[in-house]
């Protein structure tokens, strides 16, 4: 993706004077210069189906698993939370490197007055995370009275 690059420098720029220094990996995780976890920003699109009623909400989490993601659903809101941890090895010519990386993450989005938590579903396939919802709950459906 060639804007990957370009949002990583836009969020890091607005971003630095409310953190500390923070190095960044290709996949998005912020590791402090004290190796203290961080919080890393996935990407999220929302797409309404143009013939129903469904909202989905798509989160790109390279590497993660069902079991490292956390859906709540509280007060209206639909939150999205998870942490992450990755390492790599590689020895070569004498020399061993080693890397880790560690990631929190947080997103939230507003629901429609009145949907349930049972309207809600939720499925993750490969690192990507689809979150349905309805975008216009039973009590929001006009409803139109006869005048006798």
């Amino acid at each position: 993706n060639p804007f990957t690059e370009f949002d990583r420098l836009f969020d890091d720029a607005f971003a630095a004077r409310f953190r500390p220094p923070t190095t960044t990996s290709e996949v998005g995780h912020a590791v402090n210069s004290n190796n203290a976890v961080t919080s890393f920003r996935p990407r999220m699109d929302l797409h309404e189906a143009n013939d129903g009623n469904t909202v989905t909400a798509t989160f790109e989490l390279p590497g993660m698993k069902s079991e490292d993601v956390t859906i709540d659903i509280h007060q209206g809101r639909l939150t999205v939370s998870g942490e992450t941890t990755s390492s790599h090895a590689q020895e070569e010519g004498g020399y061993a490197v080693r890397e880790r990386h560690y990631g929190k993450f947080s997103r939230t989005l507003q629901l429609p007055i009145g949907t349930k938590p049972d309207d809600v579903n939720a499925k993750m396939d490969d690192g990507v995370l689809r979150v349905t919802f309805p975008k216009v709950t039973a009590e929001q459906q006009p409803h139109r009275i006869t005048v006798q």
